[in-house]
């Protein structure tokens, strides 16, 4: 039902699975620095960064979820409209681990992707938030601009280079896992 309110192009049809623990995952930024390129023929690449390499720290946040064999993973990355919404192709990039836990993106191929584009990431996800009613959820993203007020709690900012791995970052990781599942 289109309602002309702001937003409502953003607005698809109830996610198969709904309820639970999620994680909204971005990639660049948190599973490896940010940003990547990509080169037609060839694929995603970094450019810069010395030592690092595309999902260097998937295994470290495989690590951190063992705990939470329940959390489910929702894709709050660009690479999602990269592969032109295909869950497959995108998480083909992570561990198998993470990979079993993917159960959605934030983008979906029916939105209007130009609404979809001009939303912030946090308004991105909150509004994912609506669809899926999670009964708790926490965001691990290097993008805090433009995120609602009422959703900054559940945000874990990380660090554009050192992602998940920094000392800090994991830290809140794990303290906001642990205080989700109390």
């Amino acid at each position: 039902m289109q309602t002309g309110l702001p937003g409502e192009s953003l607005h698809i049809p109830a996610p198969r699975q709904m309820g639970g623990y999620v994680l909204f995952l971005d990639y660049d930024g948190c599973l490896h620095p940010h940003p990547v390129h990509e080169k037609p023929g060839y694929g995603p690449f970094l450019v810069g960064f010395p030592g690092h390499k595309l999902f260097e720290h998937a295994p470290l946040l495989e690590s951190v979820l063992e705990p939470y064999p329940n959390l489910k993973i929702v894709l709050s990355t660009s690479w999602v409209r990269r592969y032109r919404g295909s869950l497959r192709r995108t998480s083909r990039w992570l561990p198998p681990g993470l990979r079993a836990r993917v159960v959605g993106a934030t983008y979906h191929s029916r939105m209007h992707s130009p609404d979809f584009l001009e939303a912030s990431r946090g308004m991105q996800i909150w509004s994912d938030v609506l669809r899926r009613k999670p009964k708790a959820w926490l965001a691990v993203d290097d993008d805090d601009e433009g995120w609602p007020p009422w959703c900054r709690d559940n945000l874990v900012r990380t660090d554009e280079v050192l992602g998940i791995s920094r000392p800090d970052v994991l830290a809140e990781l794990k303290a906001k896992l642990a205080a989700m599942y109390a």
